[in-house]
């Protein structure tokens, strides 16, 4: 589990927040502050994986907060949401080495898109990181993990079938490295397995992904799934 924390001087929009945060599979919030000291204080006690930020909180600005993260050493990371749309902002954001930026009001669809790529990151790292030392090709495919655009939706989905869900697993195969069977993407996404299922047969038939069979000593072949680039 991702463990996330939630900064907002607004309890009300913190709560929001949190609830948002806790529809995403793999995450969960580990705790909520609502002013940078708050904050910082639930940093230093090193259970925190990532800091979903407000700019305007009562005794420093966000901005100022991850400074003085930075400055003690902590490189937890971040994705600013806030009202705050002044490219000076943005840019200081950006310097500091946040994630993402999202701008108030927003959607639980747009948090979740964030999300599921820094998920993404986390595995694409992980994979890499393996290997002690990422060539170019390494080097991109964490870079790419940081893409919000999602996977264009299938025509024409059929009954029971959700974008957000749709989207989800678009996103996981095309962030893979290797073709994946239906209970992987299961575990990846926190979905059932046969719900993995039903999605992978309608976007295999719809043309977004590619099956592939690996055959085994004994038994029926694995169905594999990859992603095809539009």
């Amino acid at each position: 589990m991702i463990d996330v924390l939630v900064v907002d001087d607004d309890f009300r929009v913190a709560e929001i927040n949190a609830k948002y945060v806790g529809k995403v599979p793999g995450f969960r919030v580990a705790a909520r502050a609502h002013s940078a000291a708050q904050a910082l204080a639930s940093v230093q006690r090193g259970t925190i994986d990532l800091i979903l930020l407000d700019h305007y909180l009562p005794d420093q600005t966000g901005l100022e907060l991850v400074h003085r993260m930075r400055e003690q050493g902590h490189g937890t990371d971040v994705i600013m949401i806030t009202a705050a749309g002044d490219v000076t902002t943005v840019q200081t954001a950006m310097r500091l080495g946040a994630l993402h930026y999202l701008v108030k009001p927003f959607t639980f669809a747009a948090l979740r898109t964030r999300l599921d790529s820094y998920a993404a990151l986390r595995r694409t790292v992980d994979r890499v990181g393996g290997r002690g030392i990422a060539g170019q090709e390494q080097v991109d495919r964490i870079f790419s993990a940081l893409r919000t655009t999602p996977a264009p939706p299938s025509p024409g989905l059929p009954s029971g079938h959700s974008e957000p869900t749709t989207d989800l697993i678009c996103r996981v195969l095309h962030h893979a490295d290797h073709p994946l069977s239906a209970h992987e993407v299961a575990a990846e996404t926190g979905l059932s397995r046969s719900t993995a299922q039903r999605y992978l047969r309608h976007l295999e038939q719809a043309g977004r992904l590619r099956l592939t069979l690996r055959y085994g000593d004994t038994g029926r072949p694995e169905h594999r799934y990859a992603w095809v680039a539009p």
